[in-house]
């Protein structure tokens, strides 16, 4: 049989870095094919070149069999080749209705012919059960609904060849549930999908096949049915992976960060979003606040780091009472953030680096000479971030941030924080779109921290994670504190329950 998709001897350079080494790939007829590689294995740089995003220096590209030449993204969906990036690609001020039918409306003398298209979108959202309004505006809806836009848009443009890069990195698990049936229901039809992940349980859900990248060269391809996880982690990483760490014995020490009667409202709505939220985080202890996202843990984050206002509640850090204190005296006093959103509150992504990696303390006396940035410093300590956390990008510590992948950006900003040596860490999502090897060695570094002393408060959707690597678990709920578990004496089903609001601890 002819496969749809063939790739030949691709090779994509960029300055001082070859993404795409002599690739070669090749996708059938109704499978879904996984891309799996570590941060930086060139996965989306190979499909970028499929989708006409980038020209390779090297290589040929045959749809259905006939050699193609893809300029630009209008070329691939004249192909039928359609693809959802892993960081989307959609208009926050227009609609849903006209972020779909961008670049490719229906005009009659010179008016937008908007019913057909309205009615196309209804049809297709129904069959496919994506459950999208398409008069909202893009800036109101979830993150998971955005995603459904992008499949729509592949799909009102008739594409048959369908890539997902990083799908599921911003999903909760029950969105990442339903993405699961749609792709099922989508080869079902003859499609065909190149599936972007480092996530292996996914791959063993859904592919068929799977093509390992490593440093932007092809390791294999394998069945997916012939290939464990532990296979498919070592090749991917080019050595084994633990997917069980050791973890020392609890021994926490003095309080050292504090949270009583924490309150915050949607300044829309006035609905409170926080209400009357409590926790302790000592000194040698990880503490997660586990729940499915949507349940104020975003905006608990905001208020504990300055990013927004709190209505009433005290926080206390190292005794002293932060409740109402700027970022920067926090950052001062002793508060590290990972932010969940890496590229808005994360970095300045038109920023090099080496800048982003010193955002926090560039006024300390090792970074400057005689009033001016010591660039020979910064410089320096970017490339100690860089080596420790195995940060990789074109161009070493002058690559623009932006440029960098999501997985890498993320490095970037644990590395930052860690070697800031704080008393507290808040942690929110930070292994969302690691690999199994980021991941091992995040979880590491998370653990060391904690038997160094420091307090830790992570954030995190990830319930084998959130079991992993906790010392007590705090389960939120519509804002709220719904109970408090020992992970020792307690299970992911008995979690499931108090997340999903079925069970609650009274106080």
């Amino acid at each position: 049989m002819t496969p749809v998709i063939e790739m030949n001897g691709i090779t994509k350079e960029f300055p001082g870095i070859i993404a795409n080494d002599n690739i070669t790939l090749s996708v059938q007829e109704g499978e879904i094919h996984a891309l799996l590689g570590e941060n930086g294995a060139g996965k989306s740089t190979l499909m970028s070149v499929l989708f006409g995003l980038y020209r390779a220096e090297k290589g040929k590209i045959l749809v259905r069999g006939q050699e193609v030449d893809i300029k630009n993204p209008n070329d691939a969906n004249e192909l039928g080749i359609g693809m959802v990036h892993q960081h989307f690609k959609l208009v926050d001020t227009f609609s849903v209705l006209d972020n779909i039918i961008l670049g490719y409306e229906d005009v009659d003398r010179g008016f937008l012919k908007k019913d057909e298209a309205r009615q196309k979108i209804i049809e297709l959202s129904e069959q496919y059960k994506l459950k999208i309004d398409p008069d909202a505006l893009i800036r109101d809806i979830s993150v998971g609904q955005q995603q459904r836009v992008e499949i729509l848009k592949m799909l009102y443009r008739n594409s048959d060849i369908l890539i997902f890069d990083e799908p599921t990195a911003v999903l909760t698990p029950q969105e990442i549930e339903e993405l699961m049936k749609i792709m099922k229901a989508l080869v079902k039809e003859g499609r065909s999908i190149i599936l972007i992940t480092h996530k292996l349980n996914e791959i063993q859900q859904v592919a068929d096949r799977v093509t390992i990248l490593r440093k932007g060269k092809k390791i294999d391809t394998l069945d997916v049915k012939d290939a464990t996880n532990e296979m498919l982690a070592e090749r991917m990483v080019g050595r084994k992976v633990l997917f069980e760490l050791e973890k020392d014995p609890h021994a926490p020490g003095e309080t050292v960060f504090e949270c009583e009667g924490l309150t915050m409202r949607d300044p829309k709505t006035q609905k409170a979003v926080v209400s009357d939220m409590h926790f302790t985080v000592r000194q040698g202890e990880i503490v997660t606040i586990a729940g499915i996202e949507g349940n104020g843990q975003t905006e608990m984050v905001y208020g504990l780091t300055g990013l927004k206002p709190i209505e009433r509640g005290a926080i206390t850090l190292n005794g002293q009472d932060i409740s109402h204190e700027p970022i920067l005296r926090r950052n001062l006093i002793g508060l590290a953030h990972i932010p969940e959103d890496r590229q808005r509150y994360g970095l300045v992504l038109d920023y090099t680096l080496a800048n982003n990696l010193i955002l926090h303390n560039y006024f300390e006396d090792r970074f400057q000479s005689r009033g001016f940035l010591d660039k020979q410093a910064i410089e320096s300590f970017a490339e100690h971030v860089i080596d420790k956390y195995d940060v990789r990008s074109s161009n070493g510590a002058d690559s623009m941030a932006r440029s960098m992948s999501g997985g890498n950006q993320q490095k970037a900003i644990l590395g930052r924080e860690i070697e800031r040596d704080t008393d507290v860490i808040i942690a929110v999502q930070p292994t969302r779109g690691l690999d199994v090897g980021a991941i091992e060695f995040i979880h590491k570094e998370l653990l060391a921290l904690r038997d160094q002393g420091k307090a830790i408060l992570l954030i995190s959707l990830e319930l084998d994670e959130v079991m992993r690597l906790s010392d007590r678990i705090i389960v939120m709920y519509e804002g709220e504190h719904v109970g408090e578990f020992d992970p020792a004496k307690t299970s992911p089903e008995e979690l499931g329950l108090y997340m999903s609001g079925s069970k609650r601890k009274e106080a």
